[in-house]
């Protein structure tokens, strides 16, 4: 049976870090407060000289070096981002020409903190209909770029920062099981971005707005993500004809500790294995899953044969859920 089968992993994280002591300084806030809400102490922060597609670049040349690959070996590179350099050409493609992979073709897709997973799903269809072989698949985000430094409700949540994985197709029991993407979009208005697009363009005025910045209703959002995540994970349970405590570690979007407690503890999974590390990075977005993927893999808390259990929410809303048998 062919499945598509993550080969190798690989990150990057800008080297600036801000904490919350830091913010203190910046906005009426406290790291007590931070980390009790949300669970960061700090996050990444990308240079003014560091745009998305540099973050993306190197993700991937780390992906490449560990599958001992060349980037003209790649087929397709897709970039999940809500962040892209501009508006075209994607950011899949400066990425493309950054690591030299010219005989790929490629774009970016939009699907908020779901995009991974929405990722995974394509270059899944992908593989299987033999239309590509090697797919390189990133999410990368600089959300401190689209940040109101000034609000304190959101300032404190976002991070920068890339993952990728470099995916291709295997005979056998390991890969991907299946993902299960879902979307409302009536809630829009619980995340979003207002400015820069056609509804509202660029302007002196939407800039004295402040409509370039991340908008978000916190209290409505963490309501929907926890029911929205509990329900994309048992989908995916169900449709595996798998039981929770099958599942040898979930790695869910990085938002908000309490998010993923509450999650967990629906699911019936232990804390134990549930990979966190939200607290060094903040939320990355699109980068949030391939970030902790790529770290539980070089910490050793995955091994072969294992049974993760992916999901991830965002705006949109954007919900998504996968099962991959390492």
């Amino acid at each position: 049976m062919l499945l598509t089968r993550i080969i190798a992993t690989g990150s990057y994280l800008p080297e600036k870090v801000l904490t919350n002591f830091d913010l203190e300084r910046m906005v009426d806030t406290s790291d007590e407060w931070i980390r009790t809400r949300t669970g960061i102490a700090e996050r990444h922060v990308a240079s003014d000289s560091e745009a998305t597609s540099d973050l993306g670049s190197m993700a991937a040349q780390r992906a490449l070096q560990k599958a001992g690959m060349k980037a003209e070996e790649i087929d397709l590179i897709l970039v999940a981002t809500i962040t892209p350099d501009m508006f075209f050409p994607s950011t899949a493609c400066f990425i493309q020409h950054k690591i030299g992979a010219r005989n790929a073709a490629a774009f970016d897709l939009s699907a908020a903190c779901s995009g991974f997973i929405y990722g995974l799903s394509i270059a899944d269809s992908f593989i299987r209909t033999g239309t590509f072989r090697n797919i390189l698949l990133i999410g990368a985000e600089t959300l401190t770029k689209v940040t109101d430094w000034r609000d304190r409700s959101t300032c404190v949540l976002f991070g920068d920062g890339a993952g990728a994985v470099i995916l291709r197709g295997d005979e056998g029991k390991s890969g991907l099981l299946s993902t299960h993407l879902y979307c409302d979009g009536s809630l829009a208005g619980l995340l979003y971005l207002p400015g820069g697009g056609s509804r509202n363009p660029a302007s002196l005025e939407s800039v004295r707005q402040g409509l370039h910045y991340i908008k978000m209703n916190g209290n409505e959002t963490f309501k929907v993500a926890v029911r929205s995540l509990e329900q994309a994970c048992h989908d995916a349970l169900s449709h595996n004809s798998l039981d929770a405590s099958q599942i040898d570690l979930l790695i869910p979007h990085q938002a908000n500790y309490r998010i993923i407690q509450a999650v967990a503890s629906r699911l019936g999974i232990p804390m134990e294995r549930v990979y966190v590390n939200l607290g060094k990075y903040g939320n990355t977005s699109a980068a949030s899953i391939p970030l902790a993927l790529d770290e539980a893999v070089e910490s050793g808390r995955i091994e072969r044969g294992d049974l993760l259990l992916l999901c991830s929410f965002g705006g949109g809303m954007t919900w998504a859920s996968a099962v991959i048998r390492w």
